[in-house]
């Protein structure tokens, strides 16, 4: 029997837990030949907080975790009686993921977007520039730009303001 990918939905936060339960379980059935790899598909993700940069993963399909495995009653059966399952996606009989499908998650996960930064800045903030040729400065927030994490900000340079271009790196919150 060849094996396949399914998509199984879990309580969200639970993902985790889903995972370690069905592998546990595949090995005390006896069926861990049948399920061949479970996985929640993730991206990196910077945070700033406090000025402080912060490494996480967020989940691409928060309350999904995807499985390959032979589909068979005592799989089936593993899957749908696992805490926290709701269900696979396609019912009773569920339908696997074309390749197609499987080689765009994949993807994602492998080669993903560059890593996203979550920045706690908006216009008008008081920040201190803690890195470049104006370290120590303080300034306000003139415009942010999310997708390049840069902002602009307003430093008072001999008395006038004076525009700055900044990476979200190269300022805390004052």
């Amino acid at each position: 029997m060849t094996k396949n990918w399914y998509v199984v939905h879990t309580y969200s936060g639970f993902e985790e837990k889903v995972k370690t339960s069905i592998e546990e379980g595949a090995i005390r059935k006896g069926l861990k030949e049948k399920i061949a790899q479970i996985f929640m598909p993730t991206e990196k993700l910077e945070e700033l907080k406090g000025g402080k940069r912060r490494k996480t993963n967020r989940k691409f399909y928060p309350g999904y975790i995807l499985i390959e495995m032979e589909l068979d009653d005592e799989t089936w059966h593993l899957v749908r009686s696992t805490p926290r399952v709701t269900g696979f996606i396609g019912g009773m009989r569920p339908t696997p993921l074309s390749n197609e499908e499987v080689d765009v998650i994949i993807q994602q996960i492998e080669k993903g977007p560059a890593p996203k930064v979550k920045a706690q800045f908006n216009r008008g903030d008081s920040v201190r520039i803690i890195d470049g040729p104006f370290i120590n400065f303080n300034a306000f927030v003139d415009e942010v730009d999310v997708d390049h994490n840069k902002l602009k900000v307003m430093v008072t340079i001999f008395g006038r303001q004076t525009p700055v271009e900044l990476n979200f790196f190269q300022v805390e919150k004052a």
